[in-house]
């Protein structure tokens, strides 16, 4: 049974974390704790960050400081030891987002168009974001305070950038002379107990052929400190590639070809067989990306050995094409509003049963470039399924470029330009990828709602193909379905996947 003693604090608004939601019926609720409210400490610790707030919040009686304008109040809480609070914050990190020092000639955030959110021109590279969100960092801003507090609080696992493990080579690659030795690094990760997913951006002539084989043989002889490889294929916006095309990088960025994408799966797929009898499991992962440019089946989903890197674009194409599979079979336990997720485009709860329902005969799916085969042959079946009529338009991405081609970087611009003047059909159902984690904005700043008004029909948005047939079979009642999910989210993606529901959690990035 929780217990509150209320005091007078002391400290000032100027550090701490505000928050952004409290969740209904937890202790925050209780002891009336509000959106815009700062948190700055716990048992007297300044916090810096969610981490922080974590990592002191799991005892049986803490002392929670709360700013509310110019008035601190200390609230002494007894509660059931690691009993969560049912705080979300606006940001992760309190005190600033830790700046990336490198210069990586392939860095996607350079070629970034004018307009979007403002959040996404920051070069982060903040090894908490990495614990919370899944972001990537690369370990070359470390103190030797951030290795003291990353012992003290394990933030394990940390995804990492690795690229290259020869030194002079992945400096190269970073832009960074001073980065440190990484295989060293992940060294010292072990010793305190830390774990890494390890990730390849390959640049082709730079870092691919013998190259990659070094690098992903150092990664593997450090299991179990690293516990899965991902090898995904470079990107570039169009303003990156006409900065890139003035320099000496043209063809290091330059996109995958069939046969390209053939020999990196034939390289894989040598080590995958060495890492299966070695450790029981395949270890090393491509990017979807590189099984559709071959115009190849992905592997089977026991490869995948639970999708430990499903949000970095890996087993996302598999994991689609199996949740079908149930879902025609009737056993995807998946529904939209899953977990309290699903949420109107007001952030409100989804809709009483008793509201009166459009009937779906007619959805337009509409997808990026790279997913749009795969999608074409599943909408086939899903209209024969379910008796209605399906069309899948693929959005070309002028926003960032056509090399551009991932669902998860689809604008709302594009979509309504691409859209217009297009027979829609009853509801357009868009990825839920493309939104912000919270549901609320595309990268472009625009919000469902907004789209939905240009496009002129109501819109839903999904992650899987049952919440595609089941949107189809409730009909529609609000103009956006499944858009906002508040701070439930908490820096996850809209739905969980796991090997027995085909749902699971992660930052939400580019998917296919």
């Amino acid at each position: 049974m929780t217990e509150v003693v209320r005091r007078p604090g002391t400290r000032r608004p100027n550090s701490g974390g505000v928050v952004d939601a409290v969740r209904p019926g937890s202790i925050a609720d209780e002891i009336g704790l509000e959106a815009g409210d700062r948190v700055v400490s716990i048992g007297g610790r300044t916090l810096n960050d969610a981490v922080d707030y974590q990592f002191f919040a799991t005892d049986d009686l803490i002392e929670l400081e709360v700013v509310r304008g110019e008035q601190a109040t200390i609230f002494e809480i007894e509660k059931e030891p690691d009993e969560d609070l049912g705080i979300d914050f606006q940001d992760a990190a309190f005190d600033g987002v830790r700046q990336c020092n490198n210069a990586c000639f392939f860095c996607f955030l350079k070629g970034n168009p004018k307009g979007m959110r403002k959040t996404l021109y920051v070069k982060d590279d903040d090894y908490r974001l990495s614990f919370f969100h899944g972001n990537f960092v690369t370990l070359t801003n470390l103190s030797e305070s951030d290795w003291e507090r990353l012992e003290e609080q394990r933030l394990s696992p940390l995804n990492v950038s690795v690229h290259a493990t020869e030194l002079h080579l992945r400096r190269y690659l970073l832009g960074n002379k001073n980065a440190p030795d990484i295989v060293e690094q992940l060294r010292r990760l072990g010793s305190i107990g830390i774990e890494a997913n390890t990730q390849v951006v390959l640049c082709p002539g730079v870092n691919d052929g013998p190259a990659l084989d070094r690098t992903i043989s150092d990664l593997a002889d450090h299991v179990p400190i690293v516990t899965s490889i991902s090898v995904v294929p470079v990107g570039a916006t169009e303003t990156a590639q006409d900065r890139i095309a003035r320099g000496a990088h043209a063809d290091e960025i330059e996109g995958i070809t069939a046969e390209y994408a053939r020999g990196v799966i034939a390289q894989a797929a040598d080590f995958q067989k060495q890492f299966r009898k070695a450790h029981g499991r395949s270890l090393l992962y491509l990017a979807d990306e590189f099984y559709i440019a071959a115009g190849v089946d992905p592997p089977p989903a026991s490869h995948y050995d639970g999708f430990p890197q499903y949000e970095n674009g890996i087993g996302m194409v598999r994991s689609l094409l199996e949740d079908w599979k149930r879902a025609k079979k009737g056993e995807s336990t998946l529904r939209l509003g899953s977990k309290g997720l699903a949420r109107a485009s007001n952030g409100a709860s989804r809709r009483p049963e008793s509201e009166a329902r459009m009937p779906v005969k007619h959805v337009t799916i509409a997808c990026a470039t790279l997913i749009e085969p795969v999608l074409r042959g599943v909408a086939s079946e899903l209209g024969q399924h379910a008796n209605v009529r399906v069309d899948v338009r693929a959005i070309r991405n002028d926003f960032f470029g056509p090399r551009v081609n991932v669902s998860g970087l689809l604008v709302a611009g594009d979509i309504a330009a691409q859209l217009r003047d297009i027979e829609l059909g009853d509801v357009v159902i868009l990825p839920r990828y493309s939104l912000d984690y919270t549901g609320s904005r595309f990268l472009d700043d625009v919000t469902p709602d907004e789209l939905r008004e240009r496009l002129g029909v109501p819109i839903a948005f999904a992650s899987t193909m049952s919440e595609v047939l089941q949107i189809v079979r409730d009909g529609v009642v609000s103009g956006v379905t499944g858009a906002s999910a508040g701070a439930t989210t908490n820096g996850k993606s809209w739905v969980d996947y796991d090997a027995t529901t085909a749902t699971k959690g992660g930052a939400v990035n580019t998917s296919a």
